[in-house]
């Protein structure tokens, strides 16, 4: 078993608040904290919520039972004709994985790299063997979380001012989205976040929350733009981080898209360790997450552990269950960030988080420039005329900067010659 990974930037407030509950001082080996945890006041946990929840109500249970057209998507190639009801199989399902290998559960099927919704002779085979790239960048965004997975970079201390002129500068190179840090992990974090939503910026900002109806009010007080919900859906994480399952995940996450949508702004729903979670539970609650009008959900490989073809995989699987846009997140422990990014893309996905240079907690995730000019020699020209990639190597050198680093020997230049 993995040694415990635990959240080396934790931001607490006050009272002794804890970053999980009590249950992380169980079996230390199977640990994983929550990466993007962030403490209250007054000893709140950052769960969704405190423990003494009433059942889910049976409009969720009956939204989770999974459709004709869905089942079919989970069966695939499998001769099992049982149809899955409500939250019965879910909760059982939802103690099984422990999966740090795992391959996708039977109930998805096995789902191959040629898999399309094209004819055999119009398919056009694995990414890795072909030379066709079928990423359609007009309908593919950055979502730059420098200021909030950056943030948790060991050398990372923005002061405002410094995020302020971060945000002007990814605005400049017209990436979509930036992501900040949730409005609740202090009250500097709220203001900050407050000012980030006040300069008039082109790109949309959002700010990264916990499966918390109190949480969504106080982004909304900020102003944001879109929210970024997240929870725990790994056996490992509902285990020691939050102590919820399923049925509580989903019946909160019901209330508080209802609310954000409620208030005009976009949302997105993100399973925490997803790829690790069982991936036909996964399916089912982001079924239901996408009924419920979520605009994106995400998938994120929070320890870094996912193989490309894993990604390419699952997402595709995903692709085939949701019509909403599907948001990636992906740490780089085994070097893969770009690569399952890349993959991410060829399989469905529509929004890809980056940091500038990749900082972010651990080894950081998917790094601006290098996502960027590896799309160069195949997209070059939609690259250049969605990005101003110019103005990313000035933002590097302010980033490494700030955060005390030098910029790798072998760090990816983005070059218009490229194109």
């Amino acid at each position: 078993m993995a040694p415990p990974i635990t959240h080396h930037t934790s931001h607490t407030m006050g009272n002794g608040a804890s970053s999980s509950n009590s249950g992380c001082h169980g079996n230390a080996s199977s640990l994983i904290t929550h990466h993007t945890s962030h403490t209250m006041e007054n000893g709140a946990s950052s769960g969704a919520g405190g423990g003494g929840q009433s059942a889910p109500s049976q409009v969720v249970e009956a939204a989770l039972t999974t459709s004709t057209e869905q089942q079919q998507t989970l069966n695939n190639n499998d001769n099992n004709n049982t149809t899955h009801t409500g939250f019965d199989d879910l909760i059982e399902h939802s103690q099984a994985q422990d999966g740090d290998s795992a391959e996708l559960s039977s109930s998805v099927g096995s789902i191959s790299p040629c898999d399309t919704d094209e004819s055999d002779d119009d398919a056009a085979g694995s990414p890795m063997t072909t030379n066709q790239n079928s990423v359609i960048l007009e309908n593919w965004s950055i979502i730059d979380s420098t200021l909030r997975e950056g943030e948790q970079f060991a050398n990372a201390y923005f002061t405002t001012e410094q995020k302020m002129q971060i945000a002007r500068a990814l605005d400049d190179i017209g990436v979509e989205y930036i992501e900040l840090t949730s409005p609740v992990a202090s009250v500097q974090s709220f203001e900050d976040c407050a000012a980030i939503c006040k300069m008039g910026l082109k790109t949309k900002v959002l700010c990264h929350i916990r499966c918390n109806l109190d949480d969504a009010k106080r982004a909304v007080e900020a102003g944001v733009d879109g929210i970024n919900m997240c929870i725990g859906t790994s056996a490992q994480l509902m285990e020691h981080s939050h102590g919820k399952d399923m049925a509580y995940i989903a019946a909160t996450a019901k209330k508080v898209i209802e609310y954000v949508k409620a208030n005009n702004i976009e949302i997105r729903f993100s399973g925490e360790d997803s790829f690790r979670s069982d991936f036909s539970e996964i399916l089912k609650l982001y079924s239901l997450m996408d009924s419920l009008g979520a605009n994106r959900v995400g998938i994120a490989d929070t320890v870094g552990g996912a193989s490309p073809m894993e990604v390419y995989n699952k997402i595709s699987a995903l692709r085939k269950t949701v019509s909403c846009d599907i948001e990636t997140h992906f740490h780089n422990d085994t070097g893969c960030a770009i690569s399952n990014a890349l993959l991410a893309l060829e399989a469905g996905a529509t929004h890809i988080d980056t940091t500038v240079l990749g900082i972010g907690e651990r080894n950081g995730i998917t790094p601006l420039g290098g996502l960027l000019a590896c799309l160069m020699p195949t997209r070059g020209r939609e690259i250049l005329q969605k990005y101003n990639v110019e103005k990313v190597a000035p933002l590097e050198r302010l980033i490494a900067e700030i955060v005390s680093v030098e910029i790798p020997f072998n760090n990816r230049v983005i070059s218009p010659d490229c194109a």
